[in-house]
């Protein structure tokens, strides 16, 4: 028996900021073939700066990317944190409640419906999707934080039965110089262990 393992996401899926091999994603696949002691194929298909809609334009129009979580037994999905980020930097770091909210309902719902057109390909397959969650790249604002929560909280109920979220904002939190890659948004290659850490955390039911 051999595993499919698809990563779908943004530039945490790519691995950017570590050195090749040293991103959750071969980490995570090492770590699958550890719990279900067999094989686990891997196809990386992060990109970096992709936001929700473009994850949800991908899994629509991207015939690829399509037959990839068709065959898929594991599916991880890293999106929403360009989605936040591109909010708060245009507004010089001070985004209206107003607009982070509209941002943060608009970005739910993409990963809603990324997650429905997963299962829609998936049927009655045998598999399970993980999504993690963010950690604060701006820990000196309070603002960053609150928005951040929200949509890790958001993520934690986004999906049913074979979905779970692996959060890592406590992990992250008062660790971000040891986490973080220099340019102080994406981890480090000790910062993508906690994270693969976190997915192995949540079990491979159903497959044991």
């Amino acid at each position: 028996m051999v595993y499919r393992y698809v990563a779908i996401g943004d530039s945490l899926t790519v691995g950017t900021g570590a050195l090749l091999g040293t991103g959750f994603v071969p980490i995570y696949r090492r770590m699958a073939e550890m719990n279900l002691r067999t094989f686990v194929s891997m196809e990386n298909l992060g990109v970096n700066g992709l936001t929700s809609g473009q994850l949800l334009q991908m899994i629509h129009n991207h015939p690829r990317v399509r037959q990839a979580v068709r065959e898929a037994d594991i599916v991880t999905i890293s999106i929403g944190g360009n989605d936040l980020i591109r909010t708060f930097k245009a507004s010089g770091g001070v985004p209206s409640a107003g607009k982070m909210t509209q941002i943060l309902g608009e970005t739910r719902n993409h990963v809603s419906l990324t997650m429905k057109q997963i299962r829609q390909l998936k049927g009655n397959d045998k598999y399970f999707i993980r999504s993690i969650g963010l950690y604060n790249p701006y820990p000196q604002s309070t603002e960053a934080a609150y928005w951040v929560r929200q949509y890790n909280a958001y993520l934690n109920g986004a999906g049913s039965g074979n979905y779970a979220c692996a959060q890592v904002y406590d992990k992250f939190e008062g660790r971000e110089r040891e986490l973080l890659f220099w340019d102080r948004v994406h981890p480090n290659a000790r910062g993508y262990r906690v994270i693969a850490e976190q997915l192995n955390r949540t079990g491979y039911s159903p497959f044991v």
